[in-house]
């Protein structure tokens, strides 16, 4: 079981520390392609968190269920108007599975890297595959590791530097493990925060999805299918069932 790093005091201020998350210019995009890919079937959504994705997809007509492993995030979806249509099961996303089949899953904001280790990622494909109907389809937001802006012997680079907000990725490569470094000024105070988040490049998740029955239907480099180049700081991905 991953360790659960959202307590109550993340939860609670998660959307006031990442409050351009909850933009309608970044959900909308979001919503219309799962709405698109959904049709008349289900979703799944893997690290539901607050339910910044899913009350949205639900408004829209489509039926969603989510796994959480935060107690914490979870009540505070459950607390949204029109969280009663949103189902939620707590556990670990990579292993808990759910009464399905679903048409789409997804993970979004690399909550995939939220997983440790190779071997709880492959399994994470595995266990969606086995909860998708045939033909369902397994979306993953995640970003590309930036390792080329890591010049010999350098393993920390920013990537938010604000008067509120500084964010810095530190990677090791031996482990395939970035530690992500929040600071943060609230209320006239520092919070901090460290998260180990395991990098992974896309041909590595085409093959973990090859590993669990899926193919790679397509990969843009943003929700609005931007193309993706060598250039692209990340992606989307979308591996169908066969």
């Amino acid at each position: 079981m991953p360790e659960n790093s959202f307590d109550e005091r993340t939860a609670e201020t998660y959307e006031a520390k990442w409050p351009e998350l909850f933009d309608p210019a970044v959900v909308d995009p979001v919503v219309d392609f799962l709405v698109e890919l959904a049709g008349s079937g289900a979703a799944l959504e893997l690290g539901v968190g607050t339910g910044r994705i899913a009350l949205p997809l639900s408004r829209r007509g489509v039926p969603v269920h989510g796994i959480e492993l935060s107690p914490a995030m979870a009540a505070r979806l459950r607390a949204a108007p029109g969280s009663e249509n949103v189902g939620v099961t707590i556990g670990d996303f990579a292993t808990t599975r759910v009464s399905g089949p679903f048409k789409v899953a997804y993970l979004v904001r690399n909550t995939i890297t939220n997983l440790t280790t190779q071997d709880e990622q492959v399994e994470c494909f595995r266990s969606v595959a086995a909860q998708l109907e045939p033909g369902g389809c397994f979306v993953i937001e995640v970003y590309v590791p930036e390792l080329r802006r890591l010049p010999p012997g350098q393993t920390v680079h920013p990537f938010t530097v604000t008067p509120e907000h500084l964010g810095f990725e530190e990677y090791d490569v031996a482990t395939q493990i970035a530690y992500s470094h929040h600071y943060w000024v609230v209320d006239g105070q520092l919070e901090t925060r460290s998260t180990p988040h395991r990098y992974v490049w896309p041909a590595e998740l085409d093959l973990m999805a090859r590993l669990a029955g899926m193919t790679l239907h397509e990969r843009w480099a943003g929700w609005k299918r931007e193309p993706f180049t060598g250039e692209s700081r990340s992606h989307v991905s979308v591996w169908r069932k066969t």
